[in-house]
């Protein structure tokens, strides 16, 4: 029994040795491949969702896109890969994605645990708590979810961080937990549990997928911190590089003002911050550093838009989501998003 134990723990680390000695290289492999692996949601209205067509769209989607657009300088070269909360790591960390854009939170476990590399935070969010406001009536606080029985995805930080928030404000709870998203989803139309609780911004759009969208009502209060970032496998300074700089990149555009429609416009401008980005500075060889073209970061717009534009366009006020900027402004208009230097 020991000797079977020792051997299945030899056989996992040089599993997970192997997956990192093989992460080394993956831009080349991508470029050899001809298309980026990407992972997303099996399916989040505003962040990633398929059509009738199989065409995906959303922001979480974008992203995907841009990183593409750094790479082969056309969005379209991504093979987008559905995966549930319990898939996606494995997914990353056996090479058959290349990067998760997943609505997945970044912890240290997932870092040091896992051995993944979150390269930025590119939409803070937080756990809340849909309720039908027909089921429990004069409820507008989380602190009145006594009782309450709670739909919960299993496998999540989710999960643990419901039980922390009632355990600390010495209420009680029934847990009613599926493992896929698609299950919790059903179950709480169903009017199986009184609550639903996961991240708030993936609650309004679940809001619009229920039968009775009116009957339910997101509540007000955030109980934790939940930065959503782009994930890679560790042990590939040069990948991890590239998707963190598209990022980056993004941000820098937004607070530049280069957008996909001026961004051939601002190709001309005498500012030095905005032709070093956009790679038309004499001597800038930021992309060939990164293991791409000298253009990536126009590439990259031209194919989504800068970062605001990429919020406006799937989740933002004038989509059925409505939500604002909130903390994911810019750091020049009261938010959290700040562009890292690309000089």
């Amino acid at each position: 029994m020991f000797f079977n134990t020792y051997i299945a723990a030899v056989g996992v680390a040089v599993a997970a040795l192997s997956a990192v000695s093989a992460s080394a290289g993956t831009l080349d492999d991508i470029k050899a491949r001809g298309y980026l692996q990407c992972g997303v949601s099996t399916g989040l209205a505003g962040f990633s969702i398929p059509d009738e067509k199989g065409h995906w769209t959303g922001f979480d989607v974008d992203y995907c896109r841009a990183v593409a657009a750094a790479v082969f300088g056309s969005g379209d070269k991504v093979k987008f890969v559905p995966l549930s909360s319990k898939e996606r790591f494995t997914a990353l960390q056996s090479g058959e994605i290349d990067v998760l854009i997943r609505n997945t939170t970044w912890t240290i476990n997932r870092e040091t645990a896992l051995g993944l590399d979150f390269v930025g935070v590119n939409y803070y969010d937080g756990q809340g708590f849909m309720i039908n406001k027909k089921n429990l009536e004069g409820v507008t606080s989380a602190l009145q979810l006594s009782g309450a029985s709670i739909c919960v995805q299993s496998g999540t930080s989710t999960e643990l961080t419901l039980a922390d928030y009632f355990r600390n404000n010495k209420m009680e709870y029934t847990p009613v937990v599926f493992d896929k998203f698609t299950e919790v989803n059903q179950a709480y139309d169903a009017g199986r549990c009184d609550v639903y609780t996961t991240d708030q911004s993936s609650l309004y759009g679940l809001r619009l997928q229920l039968k009775n969208p009116e009957d339910h009502v997101v509540l007000p209060q955030i109980i934790s911190k939940e930065p959503f970032g782009p994930a890679v496998r560790q042990g590939d300074p040069q990948w991890a590089d590239v998707v963190r700089w598209t990022h980056n990149a993004l941000l820098n555009a937004e607070e530049f003002g280069i957008t996909q429609a001026n961004v051939d416009d601002m190709l001309k401008s005498d500012n030095q911050d905005i032709r070093r980005l956009l790679g038309v500075e004499q001597g800038n060889t930021i992309g060939k550093d990164l293991g791409l073209d000298n253009d990536w970061v126009v590439k990259i717009i031209k194919a989504t838009g800068n970062y605001g534009e990429i919020f406006e366009r799937n989740i933002g006020q004038n989509t059925p989501l409505k939500i604002s900027r909130g903390i994911n402004a810019l750091w020049t208009k009261g938010g959290l998003q700040y562009g890292l230097p690309i000089r």
